[in-house]
């Protein structure tokens, strides 16, 4: 199998400024995947105990167009794609390096135009070993100076293996029939940074009337809070006027046994991991819970720069695992 690209100047700096950065909160060791024509960033997908919704921590999903991140994209592979684990800081470390001496202004004399930043799987004899160490490495040339730069990556995944993981995604594409917008993330974030003083489990609840409840209970206090009005993506409803003056708690229980909302409990941890992902600075955040309270999705919307039309070349999603099964 083979792999070598070049990036493009959009491409790095997605990584750099965005997408490492958030993948990094969210956990140390992510996949790679490659494909004829996707490249992406996974969290969680693959294993027994940290396999998202049946597991022990929130499934992060990043995925680009091929042509957003490189440019003469050659990939070769007899399982349809390539997949390999990192830690996240030394992607991010050796992108950082390269873009140093990427960014050299030229010489008096030197043509115009630096080098592009070349990425590609190598074998390479470490000191002291018999056998070959997978790498993915990162290449540039400066004004003044060259970098290589390696980073040690796992054995590429099996077939087997890629199937599974490709199976994973396919199960995560399914949005949820209701999703609502919080067009304001630094708040939610506030919020969440006081109730998790309380306690460890939240218990959040999406309704189609466009309501988000977060709500945090102990033997000693229950405390929470809701958003009122947000837009609605899928299916809706009319709230009902008799249930305005009844308490955030109450108005929830009845839309669930009206069937216009789910309620599920998911670990705080797994939620202030997922609100990291505001780091990639998305146009739009939307919550929403899976039919029959299978897991809570968080899905991140991009805009092409200077419009306002949806972004197809990235795709950003996080799923939490419920600890409870929820309300419908």
């Amino acid at each position: 199998m083979k792999f070598k690209a070049f990036f493009t100047d959009d491409g790095i700096s997605l990584l750099d400024k965005r997408f490492l950065p958030a993948m990094d909160k969210v956990g140390r060791v992510c996949h790679v995947f490659l494909t004829p024509t996707h490249a992406m960033l996974l969290h969680n997908l693959l294993g027994a105990t940290a396999a998202g919704p049946d597991g022990g921590g929130p499934q992060c999903v990043a995925q680009f167009a091929k042509d957003l991140l490189f440019r003469e994209y050659n990939l070769a592979s007899r399982n349809g794609g390539i997949a390999f684990s990192a830690e996240v800081a030394l992607l991010h470390r050796a992108l950082r390096s390269v873009l140093a001496v990427h960014a050299q202004p030229p010489a008096a004399g030197d043509a115009p135009g630096a080098p592009a930043i070349q990425v590609k799987l190598v074998n390479k004899l470490a000191a002291g070993s018999r056998s070959a160490t997978p790498f993915l490495t990162f290449e540039t040339k400066g004004a003044r100076a060259a970098v290589v730069q390696d980073v040690p990556i796992s054995r590429p995944l099996s077939r087997s293996d890629i199937e599974r993981l490709q199976a994973a995604l396919d199960a995560a594409k399914d949005l949820p029939q209701t999703l609502v917008q919080v067009p304001d993330l630094p708040q939610l974030q506030s919020l969440v940074d006081r109730l998790k003083n309380v306690g460890d489990l939240l218990t959040v609840g999406v309704i189609q009337y466009g309501d988000l409840h977060l709500q945090v209970s102990t033997s000693h206090v229950t405390v929470g809070s809701e958003f009122r009005k947000l837009r609605v993506i899928g299916d809706r409803a009319n709230a009902p006027v008799a249930d305005q003056n009844l308490t955030a708690s109450t108005r929830l229980d009845m839309a669930v046994e009206r069937g216009e909302a789910l309620s599920v409990q998911v670990n705080m941890k797994h939620l202030v991991k997922s609100l990291h992902c505001h780091l990639a600075k998305p146009d739009y955040t939307f919550y929403g819970i899976a039919p029959g309270g299978g897991c809570l999705t968080v899905v991140f919307q991009y805009f092409i720069p200077g419009t306002r039309l949806a972004d197809k070349s990235i795709s950003f999603y996080c799923r939490l695992p419920v600890l409870d099964p929820g309300s419908s």
